[in-house]
């Protein structure tokens, strides 16, 4: 089950450092947390968990396999982005298949021209946002004139779809992001097909310079803090060059003393990796053997069925019970035989709504 992220933000901001840095970060990591490259301007990276070592190692697996989010280097954005210029239809075509927003605002200054000739965070987050909400108006508009002709004509389906398309087209009219519109439940299909770009959830990426992340961030970076807050987006404090840095050590014992030489315990790379999780409200659960221990991403809320078929299709199909351990239980008791022994095991039915941190055996029949 893959989760994209697509990094987005305007010329000279830091977004393709960022990119690079991730990726090469995964690239330099352990083997047993490969980093793939699915295309030139795509990175799938693992999520660091901490907790899948301590299973592995207590399981005795071979082989340690982290869950993954792929991040996507968006084509870069100019004000007009939603009439074509620069790469705008290249970049709004991009944006459309990815399931979450990364926006990195620069929060630095320095010598390095900006496209819109001073540097300004919230200047910047509101190019990006209004570009994404013409785009998403013109699109609502032209589907609401032909759902009016329609609904004239008697047809029951567009009627559902203007009751939909109407008051989104009024909230993106008043200038307001589609994902504040609020929609009756058996409309929600409706409002999904739709596609729009501004109801993709949002993570703020402040790219600060190094003083300022040693500090804990500067008059900058608070900014977009407080406007992540109020717009209900997620926040997170990197700095890009930093971030370069780190990536160019391959050595993980050299990495740590790195950053402990600035005062820092992970990667703003980790934070952004995690924060991007969180953002698209996702959990882990666990399945670990001798052969291997793997983590497993899914949305809070997917039935124990449902994550069966993420493991292999059969486990679905011939679901019998999920026999269920919080992965803290199973490390504490040493194992699998230790934990049934202290009755930690349960056996949960098809739809058991999986926890973040359960391990999972899944008993089935095809």
């Amino acid at each position: 089950m893959g989760f994209n992220c697509g990094i987005v933000g305007l010329p000279n901001v830091g977004k393709s450092t960022l990119f690079n840095a991730l990726t090469e970060t995964a690239a330099a990591e352990a083997a047993n947390y490969p980093f793939t490259t699915i295309e030139p301007n795509v990175g799938r990276v693992p999520v660091p968990d901490p907790r899948l070592d301590q299973l592995g190692r207590v399981a005795k697996s071979d082989k340690i396999v982290p869950t993954y989010l792929e991040f996507t280097d968006i084509a870069g954005l100019v004000r007009g982005a939603s009439r074509g210029e620069g790469l705008g239809n290249q970049f709004l075509a991009q944006i459309r298949e990815v399931d979450a927003i990364v926006h990195v605002l620069r929060c630095f200054d320095g010598e390095v021209t900006h496209v819109e000739g001073s540097v300004d965070p919230l200047r910047d987050a509101e190019t990006v946002e209004t570009e994404l909400m013409l785009a998403d108006l013109d699109s609502v508009e032209r589907q609401l004139e032909a759902a009016v002709k329609r609904a004239r004509g008697g047809e029951e389906e567009a009627k559902a779809r203007l009751a939909v398309l109407e008051p989104v087209a009024a909230l993106l009219r008043e200038g307001r992001p589609a994902r504040e519109v609020r929609v009756a439940k058996e409309l929600e299909p409706i409002f999904a097909r739709l596609h729009l770009l501004t109801v993709k959830p949002v993570l703020d990426v402040a790219n600060v310079d190094e003083d300022s992340l040693a500090a804990g961030g500067n008059a900058y970076s608070e900014r977009v803090a407080r406007r992540a807050r109020a717009e209900g987006e997620g926040f997170v404090m990197v700095s890009a060059a930093i971030e370069a840095e780190v990536a160019a050590l391959s050595d993980p014992a050299e990495r740590r003393e790195f950053l402990a030489s600035l005062g820092l315990e992970e990667t703003g790379l980790d934070r952004v990796i995690r924060a991007g999780y969180a953002l698209l409200d996702l959990i882990t659960f666990f399945t670990s053997g001798p052969k291997e221990a793997r983590a497993w991403t899914i949305k809070r809320g997917t039935p124990a069925a449902r994550a069966a078929g993420l493991v292999h299709s059969d486990f679905e199909r011939g679901f019998i019970r999920a026999e269920t351990y919080a992965w803290d239980d199973f490390v504490a008791c040493g194992g699998e035989a230790g934990a049934k022994d202290a009755g930690k095991m349960r056996s949960e039915g098809r739809d058991y709504v999986v926890r973040d941190g359960d391990l999972l055996r899944f008993r089935f029949n095809v």
